[in-house]
């Protein structure tokens, strides 16, 4: 009795512990399996993009993005600057431009019939405003404000070295949406026995890499010869380098000596009337020229005259062993410079 109830004992003890074996081995089993099954929480929204500080200094290429597991909202858009509008002219009645015309320079056109006769571009009572010869201070202000105050705009063929002087003031040429071209690095004669055919070439191209430097940017393929002397081996040469030509058809005289505001009027409205068109030749160099304009512009404004703008198709490209010969000759230090443009440099972000 006693050995079969022991038995029956010993049976049930067996019978716990297989069971809490059974449990503990299952629960560890379950604890080293596959991780729980997560619901997916929905991909946290991308950032909006960030603005570029430097826009010209980095290029926008396409992207593939990767296949959404579900419909997510789009990122905000990058906002986008718009166009600035034309500025309106504040001058109700200003003399303004009547036409804005597109020079292709392939080749080496000439204008202006004293010396070129090809290209007859203007009709009757159309002018061509050009000034030689600046910048310089004070005088080349002076032209630039009679031409703001009646909204219209001009021609500037710049004397490199007086670019490299006061680059600051071509800068406010260009900026106010006047055109500049180019006018030898020190307005020698080009026709001067003087001069080799590699020191005329030099004078050309130096003058050509020094306005470049001054304005930041290449200038107009647009060149007139000092004193109108067209060197013909240089006539040839612009044709290989697409540079257009400059003569004109009234020449204001505006450089001579008891050249009066007065007379400078006088002299461009006479030869004006008598060929009822034309390219006028003036130098933003000389002070009577800017005293003159604003009654010159008047007259223009009573004559009905109108004022034509010349642009270039292309800009001009500058030969680099000139440009480098140019800092040097400048002692402008290279060692850590680039080529960015200086708006990828420097920009204005409160004013």
């Amino acid at each position: 009795m006693r050995n079969a109830l022991g038995l029956m004992l010993a049976s049930v003890v067996a019978a716990v512990v297989i069971a809490a074996g059974g449990w503990f081995y299952y629960s560890a089993r379950a604890e080293q399996g596959a991780p729980k099954t997560v619901a997916a929480r929905a991909a946290d929204p991308l950032p909006a993009q960030a603005k570029l500080a430097a826009k010209d200094d980095v290029e926008t290429t396409a992207t593939v993005a990767a296949k959404p597991a579900a419909a997510a909202p789009a990122p905000a858009p990058v906002p986008v600057m718009p166009m600035q509008p034309k500025q309106a002219c504040a001058n109700p009645n200003a003399l303004g431009v009547s036409r804005v015309v597109e020079i292709d320079t392939t080749g080496g056109p000439g204008f202006g019939f004293e010396h070129f006769k090809q290209f007859d571009f203007l009709t009757e009572k159309e002018v061509v405003l050009t000034f030689d010869d600046g910048p310089w201070p004070v005088n080349t202000p002076t032209v630039l404000k009679a031409l703001a105050d009646e909204c219209t705009k001009g021609l500037f063929f710049s004397v490199g070295k007086h670019a490299t002087y006061h680059p600051e003031i071509l800068k406010q040429v260009l900026a106010q949406g006047h055109t500049v071209g180019t006018h030898t690095w020190s307005h020698v004669n080009l026709n001067s026995k003087k001069l080799t055919e590699q020191q005329v070439k030099d004078e050309v191209e130096k003058g050509f890499s020094a306005v470049k430097f001054a304005l930041g940017t290449n200038p107009a393929p647009f060149f007139r010869f000092p004193q109108l002397q067209h060197n013909p081996a240089m006539v040839s040469y612009f044709g290989t380098r697409n540079v257009a030509m400059f003569s004109t058809e009234i020449d204001s005289f505006d450089f001579r000596k008891g050249a009066t505001p007065e007379k400078i009027v006088e002299t461009v409205m006479t030869r004006l009337d008598k060929l009822g068109k034309g390219i006028i030749l003036m130098h933003d160099f000389q002070k009577n020229t800017g005293l003159a304009l604003p009654t010159l512009l008047a007259r223009l404004k009573a004559g009905g005259y109108k004022v034509v703008q010349m642009k270039a198709k292309t800009s001009l490209q500058t030969l680099p062993e000139y440009d480098e010969a140019l800092m040097k000759d400048m002692k402008v230090p290279t060692a850590g410079t680039n080529s960015r443009p200086i708006a990828s440099v420097v920009q204005t972000i409160s004013q």
